[in-house]
């Protein structure tokens, strides 16, 4: 009997360390998603260490990469799209992170989703078609269109009129 108890005694300790070596990994585990959650919410990163308990901000450059709009380094304007062709009318469905959502009404074949993409918006921002470029993504669904600098468009005023024209 005695070694019953004994046995069982060795396994319960067994999966206490097994248990308490689990609730630790989850620990670090939990730690390093905080630490992802902030960087994606473009917010200060707080480290969870012992060593160190200083508040860390995320360098402008890496938060400029969160941006659907930003400049490059010669001033033109970027813009990340999600592209959604095929739809029934052109249009910006939504503004996030990732990118500006847009419904093109072309099909996505031979390049006339692109060519729609860019004529629709020359016409939302009053800009000619040449002063727009796709600058990445042509066969793909993100897509990233470059304004000339020499266009002298903000990235305020785009977004203002990008928001203008959600729901429209």
């Amino acid at each position: 009997m005695c070694r019953l108890f004994d046995s069982l005694s060795s396994y319960v300790k067994l999966l206490l360390v097994l248990y308490t070596q689990m609730l630790k990994s989850l620990g670090n585990l939990n730690n390093k998603l905080n630490v992802i959650a902030l960087r994606n919410k473009s917010l200060s990163i707080k480290m969870s260490s012992k060593k160190d308990k200083k508040k860390k901000s995320i360098p402008s450059e890496e938060d400029n990469q969160l941006q659907p709009i930003t400049k490059d380094k010669n001033g033109n304007l970027l813009i990340k799209f999600l592209a959604k062709p095929g739809a029934k009318q052109n249009g910006i469905t939504d503004i996030n992170e990732d990118g500006i959502g847009i419904q093109i009404q072309a099909p996505p074949v031979e390049g006339e989703a692109n060519t729609e993409l860019i004529k629709f918006l020359s016409k939302l921002l009053n800009v000619r078609k040449s002063d727009l470029q796709l600058n990445k993504g042509s066969k793909s669904r993100q897509k990233i269109i470059e304004i000339d600098k020499d266009c002298k468009l903000s990235i305020e005023s785009v977004l203002k009129c990008f928001q203008n024209e959600i729901g429209k």
